[in-house]
């Protein structure tokens, strides 16, 4: 998406000057014709046809009184603005309709914004309040220039219930500046100084109460102070207001925030009509895999998590997100991964109105060298490993776990349950750690916590001749053992570290079971007790 040949960065400020109340009348504002649900679940659902706004104002606490902290133009044409007292603004218009601030709200509504720009650029920052930053190096061709992108963006915003101005130029603090205090929408490559100069001091983002001390002494605008020695100006003013100067003009740097991650590879497909189908997703999916498996060979990398962007024509992202237990590049598998993750969604990912974009990113990746396979086996480990990211997909890779030895001869500490696409390794598929062939069986089957059984044997360190497990007796028929285990002292909290004594039994009834017995008679204990810790079948 990034232009090579761009040798400066280029920078759009977004200014959603109505923030708050365009999104109290979004919240307020009937459906369309068709019924499309409005937000939570359509952030940016379109609204009908704008009509004439009646006046709103928006008062909050401030300090220790009410203020307007809103207005939207009806209001702003009666001559109410925001940081005026909630009485006087009821003193002359009485009937206006207030409605209390919700900054978390207004928040949300930003963050919603945000994400739905997504769609022009990876790089978006927020700009609290009610502003955005976009780092639109290299991007504006793809929309016909930096002047259409901007009608683009104001036309769609517009449509969606907010009203918002635009500028281009080559740092932050003149898009900003431009966008709040200027006219033109698209400041030229290497002109901020002459965008600058018009424009009034409050334009460097400074606090108010400063820029009315610049006025009171003649600076009020910023050719009054862009020339003048910085020494004199930070000392008197700051050096806040000397950095804000210097980075509007360039001569500072200011890197934006973006608020998701950049990720490494990044395709996409835009549709002149959205599409629904999720037949089309999937295989518009499968086709930008082929593009990010072109790339992805060229660094002789691959993708061990990959996501799907679904930007919905009417504002709504979902993102879309699988993991791999190796490295992958194979257009069919991703396709596959996204087809079970899709299912599991099911109508959480609600197409709406169609799909006009589709992102497909590799948001991390590894090495993933060539290999040379057999000719005429196939690569069960490879399939193993491809069964695992696809139950993944579906039910969440923590969900699927397979067992792991561990360094201790505990048998409920002996195994422990680990992610499965956690132990694959690049290329190999699934590791199989080692077992130790000549220990004593172990059941199919083992509790996590031992049950306790009353059992009855013939001499005090034998086998037991029968017990009594879940209010059932059973005779023994056969027994093996006993298999000494000593515990480690320090997991038990209070102080004992009985040794167990376990038996393989075999009852009359054909119940195979492992039983211990805990404490060694007259040395440890006086009065043992017995476990039932697993059943063999």
């Amino acid at each position: 998406m990034k232009n090579a040949s761009s040798s400066r960065r280029r920078y759009l400020s977004i200014w959603l000057r109505r923030l708050a109340t365009d999104r109290m009348t979004r919240a307020s504002s009937p459906a369309p014709a068709d019924n499309a649900p409005l937000a939570p679940l359509a952030p940016l659902a379109p609204l009908a046809p704008l009509a004439p706004l009646a006046p709103l104002i928006i008062a909050g606490p401030v300090g220790s009184a009410l203020r307007l902290t809103a207005v939207n133009d009806a209001a702003a044409r009666l001559g109410l603005k925001p940081g005026m007292a909630l009485a006087d603004a009821r003193a002359m218009h009485p009937a206006i309709a207030v409605t209390a601030a919700d900054a978390p709200a207004d928040r949300r509504a930003l963050e919603a914004v945000a994400e739905w720009c997504d769609r022009y650029t990876p790089l978006v920052g927020l700009d609290p309040p009610d502003g955005l930053v976009l780092d639109v190096t290299g991007c504006a061709h793809l929309f016909g220039g930096e002047a259409a992108l901007c009608q683009d963006i104001v036309r769609r915003l517009l449509k969606q219930g907010f009203r918002a101005r635009l500028a281009v130029a080559d740092t932050v603090g003149c898009a900003w500046a431009v966008a709040r205090y200027g006219t033109a929408a698209v400041v030229v490559s290497h002109e901020t100084r002459e965008a600058l100069t018009i424009l009034p001091v409050a334009a460097l983002r400074i606090d108010p109460d400063l820029a009315a001390a610049l006025a009171q002494t003649g600076l009020k605008r910023i050719a009054d102070v862009i020339d003048r020695p910085r020494a004199p100006l930070a000392a008197r003013f700051g050096e806040h207001f000397v950095r804000r100067i210097d980075q509007a003009l360039g001569r500072q740097d200011e890197p934006i925030a973006p608020r998701l991650p950049v990720p490494p590879y990044v395709v996409e497909r835009r549709f002149a009509e959205p599409i629904a189908l999720e037949a089309d997703v999937l295989g518009t999916i499968e086709h930008l895999a082929h593009e990010l498996d072109r790339l992805l060979q060229r660094r002789g990398e691959g993708a061990r998590r990959l996501q799907a962007a679904l930007f919905r024509a009417d504002g709504k992202v979902h993102r879309i997100t699988v993991g791999t237990g190796a490295p992958e590049r194979q257009a069919a598998r991703i396709r596959a991964l996204f087809s079970e993750r899709l299912a599991a969604i099911g109508d959480e990912c609600d197409p709406g109105f169609g799909y006009d974009v589709v992102r497909l990113c590799a948001l991390a990746t590894e090495r993933c060298d060539p290999l040379q396979t057999g000719l005429d086996a196939a690569d069960h480990a490879a399939e193993l490993t491809h069964l695992v990211d696809r139950l993944g997909a579906r039910f969440g890779l923590r969900r699927v776990t397979r067992p792991v030895l561990q360094h201790t001869h505990i048998p409920e500490f002996a195994v422990a349950a680990a992610p499965a696409h956690a132990l694959s390794c690049p290329r190999h598929g699934v590791m199989h750690p080692a077992q130790d062939t000549l220990a004593p069986a172990r059941p199919v089957r083992l509790f996590e916590r031992p049950e306790p059984v009353e059992a009855i044997a013939e001499v005090p360190d034998g086998p037991p001749v029968r017990f009594r497990w879940r209010r059932v007796l059973h005779e023994v028929a056969r027994a093996e053992g006993p298999e000494r285990i000593a515990m480690e002292w320090w997991r038990d909290a209070r102080g004992r570290a009985f040794t167990r004594d376990y038996f393989r039994v075999e009852s009359r009834d054909g119940a195979r079971v492992w039983l211990y017995r805990e404490g060694l008679f007259g040395s440890e204990t006086d009065e043992p007790r017995w476990f039932l810790h697993g059943v063999f079948s």
